[in-house]
Formats: structure tokens, C-alpha cells, sequence
């Protein structure tokens, strides 16, 4: 599996954001390009903030759902996706695919961080679950709009 805490899928999903425009159309879901680029910021400024919390996770997401997060295994198209997630209005392109540049070079850079909390949906990760699952975000967003 793929990590963006490796060089090669740090340099894949930054050469794909590259090929990402303002008329990058999508091949699903209802997000525009500027909502996506703003919606893939949160899992990023998670994992960066790496704060401390009491969470254990959902036992249900984390029994049904969290393997799917750091697996070869595609998404399906359409997920759902967590309320607080949805842009519920629009977004400009540029001002939000430049922080999600910005985000992935830092969390790109967390390599040698040595503890991470615990995700406060999903539970415990290791460094590696980590920077499989946001290159698994990434991936998944970047082919919703054909780069």
C-alpha cells in the first residue's frame, strides 16, 4: 500500500494535485473541484495537529470500516460522507487546493514523528496506517476528478 509518508507516493499525489484545475470535472459525487480540494484538508490538519484525546474510536467504524482505510482496495465511488466534512457552500478553487498543497507538504514531513494520537472516529493508527490512509483519501479524490 501505497503512503504519503514515503517519497514515491509523496511525489505521486503531488504530481497529480499538479494536473488538478479549476475545470477538472468530476466522474462522481456532488462535490466541486473547490470542495473536494477544501474537504481533503481536514483528514491532513488531523493527523499535523496530532492532538491528544480519550477517543477508542467507534466500534462499529472501526470493526466494519477501518481496515478499508490503509488497504490495496479501492473505495467505491459515492461514500458516504461525515456531516462536518460536506462543504455546504461553494469554494474557491485556488485559495483551497493551495492550503491542500501546503498540508500534504507538512504532513508529508511528519516521517520521523515518533508519537501519534489516536483518530478521533477511527481509533489507534500506526504512523504507516497513517500515511496510507491520507494517501488513500488523497487517491480517491484526485481519480473522483480524473487526475
Amino acid at each position: 500500500m501505497k503512503s504519503l509518508l514515503t517519497e514515491e507516493g509523496y511525489t505521486e499525489i503531488k504530481a497529480r494535485l499538479e494536473n488538478l484545475t479549476e475545470t477538472s470535472d468530476r466522474h462522481w459525487g456532488k462535490m466541486t473541484v473547490g470542495q473536494m480540494a477544501w474537504h481533503c484538508q481536514y483528514p491532513l490538519k488531523l493527523a499535523i495537529e496530532n492532538r491528544a484525546n480519550d477517543s477508542k474510536g467507534n466500534w462499529f467504524v472501526k470493526t466494519f470500516f477501518k481496515k478499508s482505510l490503509y488497504n490495496d482496495k479501492l473505495w467505491r465511488k459515492n461514500l458516504p460522507t461525515a456531516p462536518q466534512l460536506k462543504a455546504k457552500e461553494p469554494k474557491e478553487f485556488r485559495a483551497e487546493y493551495d492550503k491542500l498543497k501546503v498540508l500534504v507538504d507538512e504532513f508529508a514531513k511528519l516521517d520521523s514523528r515518533k508519537t501519534w494520537y489516536p483518530h478521533p472516529a477511527f481509533g489507534v493508527f500506526t504512523k504507516e496506517q497513517w500515511g496510507q490512509m491520507e494517501y488513500k483519501h488523497l487517491d480517491h479524490h484526485l481519480r473522483q476528478f480524473g487526475v
